[in-house]
């Protein structure tokens, strides 16, 4: 009988995902070890939103060497804890060292994974998974090269963020944070994954989506709107930092609650995956500059025209120009991007009735 799970996070997006599926769990009477590592803001998240979890190891930063000790170092450190705790199951998002550790001490591991384009994470976990749940839009196919048997693939009809956005209270606050009044359209930089094992060749400067879109964009609308930079890591906020930017830019320095500013935002220039499905199912424009080939999530959301992937700087820009003058062209986003958000089921929801019932 399911008594005792173990449940991993090792990103902001994992940490709100998995917060609620540990809440639900709780109010199952089952008992939870949660888990999370050092990162900028995943540690900025956990205390902005309360999030009890506790941290062992440190993410290991863009060296490949330097992430193979962090990894190793972080499983030494979880086999004393985890063996002690004797948990039934454990569930992460592709984390690799929960499903090695979970494999070597025979605890069954089920992997929640919504992004088969980061093939070496995929090859590290999906191997050693008992079952993976994962969006209904990426077909099994693309999971079996990994080495799991398509019988043991579960579909959830949800994108990932849906499960904190289903109960999530947006709040004002976050502008004040910034020094932002509200009173100017507002557009969000969202810097990329510039550290990412799957994007270490195609990413060649710290923070590529500012460096290439911000001059062109202040051109455009010199003082006229706010325009917020969200950094992932350190080393992308002193290299920010160092520029001598307008005082209508913003450089979060600090992780600021991005749900809620991309709640009060006009517009979002994303370089990343997440943050670009979670303003688009808030009905906000987004335009994706993601560095990397464009990923099965977005090809399906540009599919629904809630997000936009321009060829070109030019059209980054020419896109961000009509989307702040069109105010017809933002309602259509709007009203698309919340019609597919309501249609979704809550993924944790799916996750947590599969659980009760196989294990």
């Amino acid at each position: 009988m399911l008594q005792r799970v173990w449940v991993d996070a090792l990103t902001p997006k994992q940490l709100l995902f998995f917060s609620k599926l540990v809440e639900k769990l709780e109010r199952k009477g089952l008992q939870v070890l949660f888990t999370t590592r050092a990162y900028r803001e995943v540690l900025g998240l956990r205390e902005i939103k309360g999030i009890e979890c506790i941290v062992v190891g440190k993410h290991g930063g863009r060296d490949l060497e330097s992430k193979l000790i962090a990894s190793i170092e972080r499983m030494r450190e979880l086999i004393s804890l985890v063996k002690e705790w004797k948990p039934d199951i454990t569930i992460s998002h592709s984390s690799p060292e929960a499903s090695r550790v979970s494999f070597g001490l025979r605890i069954p591991h089920l992997c929640v994974n919504d992004s088969p384009h980061s093939i070496y994470v995929a090859k590290l976990t999906i191997p050693l998974s008992q079952y993976l749940f994962t969006p209904w839009i990426i077909p099994k196919r693309i999971w079996t090269r990994f080495g799991i048997d398509s019988s043991r693939i579960i579909h959830y009809k949800g994108l990932d963020p849906v499960a904190w956005l289903k109960e999530f209270s947006f709040s004002p606050r976050v502008l004040k944070e910034l020094g932002i009044s509200g009173k100017r359209d507002i557009i969000v930089i969202r810097e990329t994954e510039s550290f990412a094992s799957y994007l270490l060749d195609a990413v060649k400067t710290l923070a590529p989506i500012t460096d290439s879109i911000l001059p062109p964009l202040l051109k455009q609308f010199q003082d006229n709107i706010d325009i917020v930079i969200l950094p992932r890591y350190d080393e992308q906020v002193l290299y920010l930092k160092e520029k001598k930017l307008p005082d209508n830019v913003i450089i979060a320095d600090k992780v600021v609650d991005a749900t809620s500013l991309l709640y009060y935002s006009t517009l979002l220039i994303g370089g990343g995956g997440t943050m670009n499905i979670e303003a688009a199912l808030l009905g906000k424009p987004v335009i994706s500059v993601y560095p990397g080939k464009t990923t099965m999530i977005e090809q399906y959301l540009i599919k629904k025209k809630v997000i936009f992937r321009p060829r070109s700087v030019k059209e980054v820009i020419a896109f961000s120009q009509k989307i702040l003058q069109e105010k017809k062209l933002r309602e259509g986003i709007r009203s698309r991007g919340l019609k597919l958000f309501r249609s979704m089921e809550n993924p944790v929801n799916a996750i947590l009735k599969e659980i009760m019932q196989r294990f």
